[in-house]
């Protein structure tokens, strides 16, 4: 099932107009929110970074457009589709509405949200073989928007492309400064002894949820200190961990990049926290 601004209906009777400006022009931003049992993980932090995004791309947010009501919205989507009863992906697009080129004519927004049935309830650490390799094809060029989940993704496209053809799990992003910034669908951590690393955003990562959550447990932890610096290519040879977050996978271990093989100590740790938190906050 979809929910098409506010109407519930099937995907087969579901219209996208040819002149939706997300698919002329990438005019749109996105949430993809985890949910089990009809609760939403981490509601909170989605819902702000979505009306951030919407500012920062200059759409106009409707006045009824609350946590509440997006929340409610979700939440009915859920029930049609009769999955409050198990683990859910959910995708929050909303689109600026048709109307000129690349000058829209209207800033006002339209949404949908679609759903997907996951498997596990909670995050839980895959320790099978994850190989990743640079991707040196383009680069993420760090500013603002590079920050954002907007529906322009051509790089993480061609990047997924490359680890295919090539055996890869994942493969690394790099700004134009030849940083490393993120994966191809998450944020990058870095464990060095009892540091803890992950790129800053003004290195042009995505503003992570789980990449926040992770960072604000990391801050009690006694034994781990966490750092928000850029990382080269050269202090992964040098890590004793790299692992990838994102909302729906929790922390996935990186077990190899080139040579170097790679633990997961701090990895597990870091997971059975994340599921604590995320049960609280749901």
């Amino acid at each position: 099932m979809i929910n098409l601004n506010g109407t519930i209906t099937s995907h087969e009777a579901a219209k996208l107009s040819l002149k939706n400006r997300g698919l002329l022009y990438g005019d749109a931003v996105f949430e993809t929110i985890k949910a089990v049992n009809g609760q939403l993980f981490f509601w909170e932090d989605h819902y702000f970074r979505l009306m951030a995004s919407m500012r920062i791309l200059r759409m106009a947010i409707p006045m009824h457009f609350s946590m509440e009501f997006l929340e409610n919205e979700i939440k009915k989507t859920i029930r049609a589709a009769a999955f409050d009863k198990q683990a859910v992906r959910i995708k929050l697009y909303v689109n600026r509405k048709a109307g000129g080129k690349y000058n829209p004519t209207n800033h006002d927004v339209d949404y949908f949200i679609e759903l997907e049935a996951t498997g596990n309830p909670f995050y839980t650490l895959n320790e099978d073989p994850y190989r990743v390799e640079l991707f040196k094809d383009h680069y993420i060029y760090a500013n603002l928007l590079s920050t954002l989940k907007s529906n322009a993704k051509t790089i993480n496209v061609l990047g997924s492309i490359y680890a295919t053809e090539n055996g890869y799990q994942n493969c690394l992003l790099l700004n134009e400064q030849k940083m490393v910034v993120e994966a191809l669908q998450g944020n990058l951590f870095l464990v060095k002894g009892t540091t803890i690393i992950t790129p800053p955003t003004s290195d042009g990562c995505l503003r992570g949820i789980i990449r926040k959550q992770l960072i604000e447990i990391a801050k009690t932890l006694k034994e781990y200190t966490i750092e928000e610096k850029s990382i080269s290519s050269f202090d992964l040879q040098k890590a004793d961990e790299l692992f990838i977050t994102n909302v729906m996978i929790g922390i996935q271990p990186i077990s190899n990049y080139r040579k170097k093989n790679y633990g997961t100590e701090v990895a597990k740790m870091l997971l059975q926290k994340l599921n604590v938190k995320a049960r609280l906050t749901s």
